[in-house]
This record gives structure tokens, sequence and C-alpha cells, in this order.
């Protein structure tokens, strides 16, 4: 490493002894930059140095140095921690069989799914919560003081528009980020806290592995899929720990496809919850897609299955100060980056509508729409959720409250919104992640599933003749 060093003339923004670990360990990245700053002459050298080194080992350099760092670690961390020997109660003990085993286990995360999304996120977010600051507080004050501060001190039509009108920065942005979407948000991280803190995660990916293996998936899996109920945008990044590339293809577009952000899902939740049956076929619906369209992309993707290995914490009670840090923090991320986006986004309806470019967008929508069965409205719904998957749910919320669509057509909007294209931010995650092509070849994938889906369940349920 020392030789590798002296070999080094360029400028680099690590140590010359960190670039040289790079270089034995093999790291393609490195090697090009140091191929572009040093002379042929010195980097032919280096890789002498290197090859000479490489034979000097049975085991590729990049495991011995992986190896060395492990021992050096541990030597570290045993050096400032205490272990106390502490045995498992019997009552920890059933509680981890039980958790992991199938018989046992589906029937616990039903509960969970119930108790936790269901009648807390569903229940007391996206309705009691929501139903307070949307009637109580916008509805009844700050709309319509914002309209009256904005008849008397702005003249101009068109900026009391964006400020106050139908898409306005106030009576729309402010309140589907405030009112609909961060009541349903903070209940969500609420209850994703608990689970994080309980240990029942890494539980919950035993348990998926079986079924993740029929999409090509394990169970480690699970984690960017549970935090794609989230926000998918933050999963697809999460996407980097899974161990092979096919996994990390197959997990992305399972995340763009069928596995909705905490907003979007809370908003279906609370808007379907007062029909059961209804939220029932979404459920059933959305599952069903997952399912056929991970096991096709297994099927079409090249490569191998990867082994499941994972290390199971111990159960424990969930720490009050733990929850709400956790909450907190997300809570921060919630309005320093979604609430900017919400208000921009009612900034660029604006602009669409203004130079006529919105009209445009939503006539493109409008046939497959109807062919859905739906109202001409839910295009909108369709647009706003592109730009953001929770603005299209409220979109979809807004036309449920009005009335505008019957149980049948509810269902089929929402099982249509929850697989169309990722939001734009998730859209971006993945250009960079796996690729211009691959990002565009999901994206339009799940259009075309999407539309298709809305097309047989709404035919199904029409032709079934059910009362939701």
């Amino acid at each position: 490493m020392h030789e590798i060093s002296l070999q080094l003339k360029g400028e680099y923004r690590l140590s010359r002894r960190a670039i040289a670990l790079l270089l034995l360990s093999g790291d393609k990245d490195i090697h090009k930059i140091v191929k572009k700053l040093e002379s042929r002459k010195d980097y032919m050298n280096i890789c002498r140095i290197i090859d000479a080194c490489a034979k000097s080992y049975e085991l590729p350099l990049s495991y011995v140095i992986g190896l060395k760092r492990q021992s050096q670690a541990e030597m570290i961390a045993n050096s400032v921690t205490r272990v106390s020997p502490r045995k498992q109660s019997a009552v920890s003990r059933v509680l981890d069989y039980i958790t992991i085993w199938p018989v046992t286990g589906i029937p616990i995360l039903c509960l969970v799914l119930y108790y936790g999304l269901y009648r807390f996120v569903g229940g007391f977010g996206a309705r009691t919560v929501v139903n307070f600051l949307e009637l109580k507080v916008f509805h009844s004050f700050i709309n319509p003081l914002a309209t009256s501060l904005a008849d008397k001190y702005i003249s101009s039509r068109s900026l009391r528009e964006l400020v106050v009108g139908e898409y306005g920065i106030i009576t729309l942005g402010l309140r589907y980020a405030v009112a609909m979407i961060l009541p349903i948000v903070g209940a969500f991280f609420i209850v994703f806290s608990v689970l994080e803190d309980t240990g029942y995660l890494p539980r919950l990916s035993l348990l998926a592995d079986r079924a993740l293996k029929l999409v090509g998936l394990t169970g480690r899996a699970v984690i960017p899929l549970t935090l794609g109920l989230g926000c998918d945008t933050m999963a697809t990044l999460v996407t980097r720990t899974l161990e092979s590339h096919r996994e990390r293809v197959i997990t992305t577009f399972l995340l763009a496809l069928a596995v909705p952000c905490s907003g979007q899902l809370g908003v279906i939740i609370g808007m379907l919850s007062q029909r059961p049956l209804a939220l029932f076929i979404w459920a059933v619906s959305v599952s069903a897609v997952f399912l056929l369209s991970g096991f096709i992309a297994k099927k079409i993707i090249p490569g191998d299955e990867t082994v499941f290995v994972m290390e199971v914490p111990p159960l424990r009670m969930p720490i009050l100060s733990n929850v709400l840090t956790k909450t907190v923090v997300r809570l921060k991320w919630y309005f320093a980056e979604i609430i900017p986006i919400f208000i921009g986004t009612s900034l660029l309806i604006w602009v669409g509508k203004t130079t006529g470019i919105l009209e445009i967008l939503v006539s493109c929508l409008r046939t497959p729409v109807c062919i859905l069965g739906l109202p001409e409205e839910t295009a909108f719904a369709f647009l706003f959720g592109f730009l953001r998957r929770d603005y299209g749910a409220a979109g979809l919320y807004d036309l449920f409250r009005l009335g505008k669509l019957n149980s049948v057509q509810l269902v089929v909007a929402c099982v249509v919104l929850t697989l169309f294209v990722p939001c734009v931010a998730q859209f971006a995650i993945m250009w960079k992640e796996r690729g211009g092509l691959t990002a565009c070849v999901i994206a339009a994938s799940t259009i075309v599933i999407a539309f298709t889906s809305g097309m047989i369940l709404n035919f199904t349920l029409t032709w079934l003749g059910l009362m939701l």
C-alpha cells in the first residue's frame, strides 16, 4: 500500500492511503479516476504492484481487506463495549416463535394491519383528525380569512387565483398538505416507529420470505417494501441494501407499481374504510397485481436467486422516547421536503392552467379514464398523482366527498391510482439508481398494468352487480 501511495501524483479528495486501499480492493470507479489523473507509466506501475500483491494471497484482495477491517472493527468495539449476560424469558421465547411461525404469525400480522393501519391511520388519522382540520380549521377559518384578505389586497385576478383559487397555494396546496395528508402521514409514522422499536420488522422479513420468493425476492426485501408504505422515494434508495441487481430491479418495479406511500395509503383507507367490502376488494386487487407482476418479472429478469440470512433482535416493549424521536424526525422531513412540493405543485397547476398546458395533459387522460367508467374529473387526480402520489389521492378524496364517484367507481379509481405511474421524485430516484432506460420501462409498464387492471376490475364489478 505504501508503494502504491508513492506512485500517486494527482490531486484526490481522499487520502492517498484510502485511494491505495480502494485500488487494492478492485474498485472500478477509483481505477478509472487514477487512470485519468496519473500518467500511463505510473498507472501501469500501480497495476503491477497490485498484481504482485494479489499473488501473495490465495483469497481475493478485496476479501482479505474486508476481513482485516472486520477484525479491527471488532477489536475497537470490544474495547469500548460491555455486554451483560441476560437470559431470554420464556414469554419472550414464545413471542419469538409465534411471530415467525406462519400459523400464528399471519393472524398477528392481520391484527397489526387492522389496528395499526385500518383503525389508527384510517380511522383516527384519516377521518377524525382530517375532518377536524378540513372542516373546522380550513373551511371555517383559514380559507375564508385568506379569501377576504386576497380580495382586499390583491387586485390581479390571476394572482388571486394562484393564492386562493380552485388550485390555490392556500386553498389547495396548503390544505392538502396540512389538513389532509399530514394527519395521515403522522399517524402512519407513529405506527411504523412502534413496529420498528419493538423488533417486529425483522420477524416480518422471516415471515414474508416464502411469499416473496414467488416474486424472485427474499425476506430482506420486506424492509424497502415496508419503507415504501412510508415513502416510495426513500424506499427506492434503500434497495441498495439488496444483494443482487436482479432483486434491486424487481423491488424497484414493485415499489413503483403496487406499494402505496403513507399519504396515498391513508387517504385510500380513509375513503374505503366506510365500505369494508370495497376496502377488501381494493386490497385483494392490488395484492394480486403485486404477486402476478412480480412473478412475471421474476421470469423475465435474468439472474440467480440469493440466499436469505438475517439476524433477528429480541422483541422488546417500545420506548416512548424512541417512538417520539423517530416520529418527530420523520415529520420534520415531511415539513421540509413535502410541503414545499405541495405548494410548488399548486404553482405548476396555476401555470399549466394559465398557459393551457394543463388542459392538454388532462385531455390525454380523459379517454382512458372514461374507458374505465370514471368521470372526466378523475383525470386531474391521476395527473396530480404523477406530481405527488398523495396529492393525487387527496384529489380523489375531494371527488369522493362531492359525491362524484359511486361505490364501484371509487374502488376502480383507488386501484388504478395505486398502480399508476410513480411520482416525479420517485421517478427521478429510479433514473439515478437503475438508469434511464430501466426507469422509463418501469414507468411505462405501470401505466399499462394500471389501466388494464382497472378495466378488468370495472367489468367484473359491473357484471357481478355488487353493491359496495
